[in-house]
């Protein structure tokens, strides 16, 4: 659920901020309103509620809901990173001698804006994971009849009671070290994929 939800909210934050930040003009405002319409929203309750009556457990739906709603950082990101490359003495080269905007774009801006993408690609992972654990535990999220953490979290609640303190401990213990190792591997990668590292 996290990487699949991840996959989809930057695929939609990378085109609608190239798009916002290599074109400007009215495409970049339109744009960017429209992420700030989405930014106002309370993303929690909506995703509540957009799991409960279209997810109805179902976990291709949850997984779309959750890249849906996180795309929007990861948009305003590569704005901004397009804003700066595009100003970049390379890209003015490979205007001068005639380059296509498409090759400009995967070519020359997008290679050199990977790093941060990374980035807060394992970051939404980490942010997915435990979003689909909280939902799940409250009942709206994945079908009760699969093994999620938030679902085996919500069955632990039965045996708090008994002193069984390691029904909740143990998958609680996974989410935080799953998060953790997420975050530790978009480091990893950002300092392996930035250019200026390996100069």
């Amino acid at each position: 659920v996290g990487f699949s939800s991840m996959l989809i909210g930057v695929g939609v934050g990378t085109v609608v901020g190239s798009l916002a930040g290599f074109i400007g003009g009215w495409v970049d405002n339109t744009l960017m309103r429209v992420v700030d319409v989405m930014l106002s929203l309370p993303l929690l309750f909506v995703i509540l509620v957009a799991s409960r009556f279209f997810g109805n457990g179902n976990v291709v739906l949850i997984v779309v809901i959750f890249g849906f709603f996180s795309w929007m950082g990861v948009s305003r990101l590569v704005r901004s990173l397009f804003l700066s490359l595009r100003e970049q003495e390379f890209v003015e080269a490979a205007r001068a001698v005639g380059v296509g905007d498409r090759r400009i774009i995967f070519k020359h801006i997008l290679p050199n804006a990977v790093s941060p993408i990374v980035v807060v690609a394992s970051l939404l992972i980490a942010a997915n994971i435990i979003s689909e654990a909280f939902v799940s535990f409250l009942g709206f999220g994945i079908n009760p009849i699969y093994p999620t953490w938030g679902n085996i979290l919500t069955n632990a609640l039965t045996f708090i009671p008994q002193g069984n303190w390691w029904w909740p401990f143990f998958p609680g213990m996974m989410i935080i070290l799953t998060v953790l190792a997420v975050n530790f591997i978009g480091d990893g990668l950002r300092d392996a994929l930035d250019p200026r590292s390996r100069a």
